[in-house]
């Protein structure tokens, strides 16, 4: 199936466009005209970019074309994608969600120059809210992301703009970043692929510790391959200033979509860390997980339920994350005072708590050790990647501190015990509930598992052929499909 603009069919998929562009069955010129008409069709309704680079994806696309007359091959030469707004490009702002006169990045991301190196045409950097600080894109600068399956509902976040211009169908493949599933609850509200890698993989630079250590880019598409295709282009040139070092794979990440997981032991886990609030799961959500786990089984995999043992790791993660939304301010936001007040609060925590950072840090070895015993019976956990489906767009505006993070941590209780070990997590759609609202669930492992939750992920893919499902382009301002 392909998208069609007005002038041109535009294969779907990363893989699909780079194999088109090779075969000269498009240009990279009429493949990025489709796709800013698509952006321009549907920015009113879902708003997933802050920023289009219209000119300088144009001239991009341009040397792409002479670059492929003349023979050359790249993994992603002339395909476009697109960048979350927490990421430098050279001469373009990065305001990561808030207000201000910001100024322009000197030079690229790290993730930005492999992009480049593999061709890619970025078009547009990608909405978020405020440093990224929750599951619901909107902010008080750049507005509202909505949800291209039912966009009365957020796309999650903080990577929620990277996921509608994904599940849209604006573009085939997305950068996201991941320090409390900011990856993986987006993915899971828009029926994504979304791979948190593990921590080290993926460059953060001009960032040398992002996240104090909870926070990690990670890529969205449609399919496992399309996931694991954009995470070999964004993997490795790790900064040797980065506090966060990892060795690289043996092979690429790719190899391991369609070899055969074996026969794995698969616990599935549906208690939360402990967290302030209580949270009662959505039951067609955790019907979803049961299903995925009888799917598992059926594949011929050993499931078992595990409850697992966090200990104290929602106080790892909440010094290490409020401190960082202090750094961040501290060091980036022109102007403090048009944050959003919760922002400043968080901000403020976060000056509190900075002295117990190396504390939090170090906790890390037992509370791995804690959580990891239950990789002694099993090889990979079953997760549910949210306890309610998508929020509705807005839910978050008018309440205050606590009451945001109340909403907030009952509705998302799962993802981020995994930014505090470190270790790497898929999610993977899980089916529909309600009003045509997506779900999801986490495949999680240890350090180095990335290629065995690939291959586990594109096993049930083939079973559940989540791909075929796309939402209805009229209900978001796109003209046809």
């Amino acid at each position: 199936m392909s998208v069609t603009s007005s002038t041109t069919p535009v294969p779907e998929g990363l893989l699909a466009q780079s194999e088109a562009l090779a075969g000269g069955a498009l240009t990279a010129a009429a493949l990025l005209e489709a796709t800013l008409e698509r952006i321009a069709q549907t920015q009113g309704t879902l708003n997933a970019f802050r920023l289009v680079l219209t000119d300088k994806a144009r001239a991009d696309a341009a040397y792409a074309d002479r670059r492929l007359a003349a023979g050359e091959r790249l993994p992603l030469l002339g395909v476009p994608v697109a960048i979350k707004d927490d990421t430098d490009y050279a001469g373009e702002t990065t305001p990561f969600g808030c207000d201000g006169a910001f100024r322009p990045a000197a030079e690229d991301a790290r993730i930005v120059r492999r992009l480049r190196e593999a061709g890619a045409v970025i078009v547009g950097k990608t909405n978020a809210p405020e440093i990224g600080q929750w599951p619901i894109s909107d902010s008080k600068a750049f507005g509202e992301v909505r949800n291209p399956y039912n966009v009365a509902h957020t796309p999650g976040g903080s990577s929620g703009g990277s996921a509608a211009a994904v599940a849209a169908g604006l573009v085939a493949g997305a950068v996201g970043s991941d320090g409390g599933g900011s990856v993986r609850i987006p993915a899971s509200w828009t029926n994504l692929v979304g791979i948190k890698p593990g921590r080290g993989r993926i460059s953060a630079y001009p960032v040398l510790d992002y996240g104090n250590g909870i926070s990690t880019h990670g890529p969205l598409a449609r399919t496992v391959a399309d996931a694991a295709a954009l995470y070999d282009v964004l993997a490795g040139d790790v900064h040797p200033e980065e506090r966060y070092q990892s060795e690289p794979l043996a092979e690429p990440l790719s190899a391991a979509v369609g070899r055969d997981p074996g026969t794995l032991r698969i616990a599935v886990c549906t208690n939360a860390p402990f967290i302030a609030t209580s949270h009662r799961p959505d039951r067609e959500v955790m019907a979803s997980v049961r299903r995925v786990a009888d799917v598992l089984s059926d594949l011929g995999h050993e499931v078992n339920e595990y409850e697992l043992r966090y200990g104290p790791i929602g106080v790892s993660w909440l010094v290490r994350g409020s401190a960082f939304c202090h750094g961040w301010v501290a060091d980036n936001v022109p102007d403090p005072k048009l944050l959003d007040p919760r922002t400043r609060a968080s901000a403020r925590a976060g000056g509190l708590v900075r002295p117990l950072v190396n504390a939090a840090r170090g906790a890390e070895p037992r509370l791995a050790a804690r959580v990891g015993k239950v990789f002694e019976g099993h090889d990979v956990v079953l997760m549910p990647t949210t306890a309610q489906p998508p929020l509705t767009v807005g839910s978050i505006t008018e309440l205050g501190e606590i009451a945001t993070n109340t909403l907030i941590s009952r509705a998302c209780p799962f993802a981020f015990a995994w930014n505090v070990l470190g270790w790497p997590g898929i999610n993977v759609p899980a089916g529909f509930v309600g009003d045509n609202l997506p779900v999801g669930v986490q495949l999680l492992g240890q350090t180095g598992d990335e290629p065995l939750l690939v291959s586990l992920a594109a096993q049930l893919e083939e079973r559940e052929r989540w791909f075929e499902r796309r939402p209805d382009p009229a209900h978001f301002g796109l003209s046809a499909a």
